[in-house]
C-alpha cells in the first residue's frame, strides 16, 4: 500500500464487501418485520450491527497482518467505510476495539494511525508467550490422553494448508487455532485470552519488513506437527525441545 493511498484496503480482507451490504440490508428488513416489536427491534439492531462490527474488524486485522495497513499510516472511518460499503459507524468502532489490542492510536479529527513494532517488542512478546505457553505445554504432554491429541491433527492440518497456500491473514488464524486448541486443554480462559492477546500482537510486521515468504510459513507449520506427533508419541524430551525451539524462533 502506497502512503498516498490512505484509504486503500486489501483486496482481498477477511470481509467481502457484498456481505457487509446484505447484513445492512438484512437490518433494514429485520426493522421493519419487527415494527410491532420494540424490544425484539431493538436486540435485532444489536445483533446485525455488531455481526458487521465483527466482519469489520477481522479485515482489518487480517489486513494488519498482512501489512496492508501500514505502520505509521494514517487511515480514516469514512474512507474505509467506503471501501467496505458500510457507513463509517462499525469501521470506528473496530478501530476502538484495535486500539484496545494496541494496533492503532486514535487520533481525533484525523483518524487511525496504526503503531510501528519494533524488534525488541517482538522479542519481548516472545518471551512472555514462553514463560506462559512452555510450562503448560509440558504439563499437558504429561496429562493428556493421546486420543485427545489426535483430536488435535485437523487443527495442525490447518496451519498446513494455509501455509502451501502462501495466505499469511489466514495462516496467522490457523496458527492462533492450534495454540489455542492445545491450551484449551488446560482448562484456564484467562490464560487461553491472553495468550491469544499476545499471540496475535506477535503477529503484526515489523514497519518495511519483507512479505512472510510461503517457505517460511511451511516451515513454522512443520513445526506444528512435528510437536503434535511428539505428544501423540509421549515422547517428552522432544516435545520440549521443539516447544523451546518455536518459541526461540518467535524473536
Amino acid at each position: 500500500m502506497h502512503a498516498a493511498d490512505r484509504s486503500a484496503v486489501p483486496t482481498n480482507p477477511l470481509i467481502p464487501v457484498q456481505n457487509t451490504q446484505q447484513a445492512e440490508m438484512a437490518e433494514g428488513a429485520e426493522h421493519a418485520r419487527a415494527a410491532d416489536s420494540p424490544d425484539r427491534a431493538r436486540n435485532a439492531r444489536k445483533v446485525l450491527r455488531h455481526s458487521v462490527r465483527a466482519q469489520v474488524l477481522e479485515a482489518l486485522r487480517a489486513a494488519l497482518v498482512d501489512g496492508e495497513l501500514a505502520p505509521g499510516e494514517i487511515y480514516s472511518g469514512p474512507a474505509l467505510g467506503e471501501r467496505f460499503g458500510v457507513s463509517a459507524t462499525p469501521v470506528r468502532e473496530a478501530m476502538q476495539q484495535l486500539a484496545l489490542e494496541g494496533a492503532v492510536e486514535c487520533l481525533p479529527n484525523r483518524g487511525f494511525r496504526v503503531l510501528a513494532r519494533t524488534p525488541r517488542t517482538l522479542a519481548e512478546l516472545a518471551e512472555v508467550r514462553a514463560l506462559l505457553e512452555v510450562p503448560v505445554m509440558l504439563r499437558l504432554a504429561r496429562t493428556v490422553p493421546v486420543e485427545t491429541w489426535e483430536s488435535l491433527r485437523s487443527d495442525a492440518l490447518a496451519t498446513a494448508e494455509a501455509a502451501a497456500a502462501g495466505d499469511l491473514p489466514d495462516y496467522a488464524a490457523a496458527d492462533r487455532a492450534f495454540h489455542r486448541a492445545v491450551l484449551s486443554l488446560a482448562d484456564n480462559a484467562e490464560l487461553v485470552r491472553l495468550t491469544e492477546e499476545l499471540h496475535r500482537r506477535a503477529q503484526w510486521p515489523l514497519p518495511g519488513a519483507p512479505r512472510v515468504r510461503r517457505a517460511d510459513l511451511v516451515a513454522d507449520a512443520a513445526e506444528h506437527s512435528a510437536l503434535l506427533e511428539a505428544l501423540i508419541a509421549g515422547d517428552l524430551p522432544v516435545v520440549e525441545s521443539l516447544v523451546r525451539e518455536h518459541f526461540a524462533g518467535a524473536h
